[in-house]
């Protein structure tokens, strides 16, 4: 076991990522709650030997934090002066790397919201890759990736498909109260 993993089991967490190992896949994460789901996810990821990335402003990538960051897995991202979304440069990057594993909130802020971004699964279908579904379980402490998303292209579709996984997970955030399934699909 290494010092993540370590970290995890005497903090009392558990991880249950039982996922085939890919070289590119969206994982969506919910509910995101609190500052501690970021750690404690990539405690997780990094305790099997995997790497995950994630992406942030590029205002945080500065010296000496950059290189904290980019080693974590971290992907900063720019709103494009030359009109190319954040899913279009997204999508470009799964194309150009070999190995990629993005973890992605789709409630996008920790406060509570019932508008939930649907870029992860444009991110999917446009690298065309999986998206794994992963849950920080505060009530038992347990790290959870089980289950890959059956894509089926049609957003509508795979947003409702999200959110009837995640209708078991209500209570599962460290603030319960900040977490609501999305209004729309």
């Amino acid at each position: 076991m290494n010092i993540w993993g370590s970290v995890l089991r005497l903090t009392g967490w558990k991880v249950e990522i039982t996922t085939p190992r890919r070289d590119k896949c969206v994982i969506c994460v919910a509910p995101h709650t609190s500052n501690w789901d970021f750690p404690l996810g990539l405690a997780a990821y990094k305790s099997l030997g995997r790497e995950a990335n994630f992406l942030m402003k590029k205002f945080w990538f500065f010296f000496p934090l950059k290189y904290l960051l980019r080693a974590l897995g971290g992907i900063p991202v720019a709103r494009s002066p030359h009109g190319y979304s954040l899913v279009e440069q997204v999508t470009a990057m799964f194309r150009e790397r070999s190995y990629m594993n993005l973890a992605v909130t789709p409630e996008g802020t920790r406060s509570l919201t019932r508008k939930w971004h649907t870029g992860f699964l444009r991110i999917a279908y446009g690298a065309g890759v999986p998206v794994q579904l992963g849950v920080i379980d505060y009530r038992s402490k347990r790290i959870i990736i089980k289950d890959e998303l059956e894509l089926t292209g049609d957003i509508s579709k795979d947003m409702e498909a999200v959110k009837a996984y995640y209708s078991a997970w209500t209570d599962a955030g460290k603030f319960s109260d900040k977490f609501a399934l999305p209004e729309e699909s």
